[in-house]
């Protein structure tokens, strides 16, 4: 299932924008259009090449938090989104999602904090921390992630995924992968942006690598984090010398 099916670029960024210097923005302006392709997407690269900025984005023009949640999470702590998502249209499909979420590893302590805030706003209704499966700040950082994709993605939605991994351990990361087929399996779909090459292994998805270049398509096996950690599994001893100078 694909609830956005490309992204679009439309008008002109302000001539100081720092966007201009990115990347995959400068791509984009070019190209005025992104695919995607497959019900998981990873975006992929070097700190810098653009692929959370384009995320952000992505997220803001679906309706989204800018600091994480569903399109119902109104709180901010601080303005730091860029006005990328004003230059961009979400080419959609025909079925609308029923369900969405923007989980940010980053930003996941403010978003359980507003929903705490929100279970002490006496209304009679049920605590909304019951819907992630109780409070998140009582679990650890990877925990809280965990519980959130568990008790909070019912399916059939969108679900926007900044960096899950600097939340989860090797172990997680597997557990997310199953998760993740099953919220395919209900009819979702799955944008991440990703360092981790445990996630990017799922199968059949579509890795977009975010470059000095602009943006491609790669398989799994071409991706520079593939490639460096089986280098490193193969052969510590080796890597570590040549980092070390040895």
């Amino acid at each position: 299932m694909k609830y956005i099916e490309s992204v679009k670029f439309h008008g002109e960024l302000p001539e100081k924008s720092y966007l201009n210097d990115i990347p995959a923005v400068e791509w984009l302006a070019e190209h005025g259009e992104l695919e995607l392709n497959s019900a998981v997407t990873f975006f992929v690269g070097e700190n810098g090449a653009g692929k959370s900025t384009l995320l952000e984005a992505i997220a803001l023009a679906a309706g989204f938090n800018a600091e994480g949640g569903s399109r119902n999470f109104s709180f901010s702590t601080r303005d730091t989104h860029s006005e990328l998502y004003e230059n961009i249209t979400l080419s959609r499909g025909i079925v609308r999602p029923k369900d969405g979420f923007f989980l940010r590893a980053e930003s996941l302590y403010n978003s359980a904090t507003y929903i705490e805030e929100l279970d002490e706003i006496p209304c009679g209704a049920p605590l909304i921390s019951g819907g992630f499966g109780g409070s998140l700040h009582a679990r650890s950082h990877g925990e809280s992630f965990i519980a959130t994709v568990q008790n909070r993605f019912f399916g059939n939605g969108l679900y926007i995924l900044d960096e899950p991994e600097a939340a989860l351990s090797p172990a997680r990361q597997l557990t997310m992968l199953g998760l993740i087929k099953g919220l395919v399996d209900d009819n979702s779909q799955f944008i991440i942006a990703t360092h981790s090459p445990i996630l990017m292994a799922y199968p059949n998805a579509e890795i977009l690598c975010f470059s000095a270049d602009g943006i491609r398509s790669v398989n799994y096996k071409q991706t520079e984090h593939y490639q460096i950690t089986k280098q490193f599994l193969d052969d510590p001893d080796r890597m570590l010398k040549m980092i070390f100078g040895e």
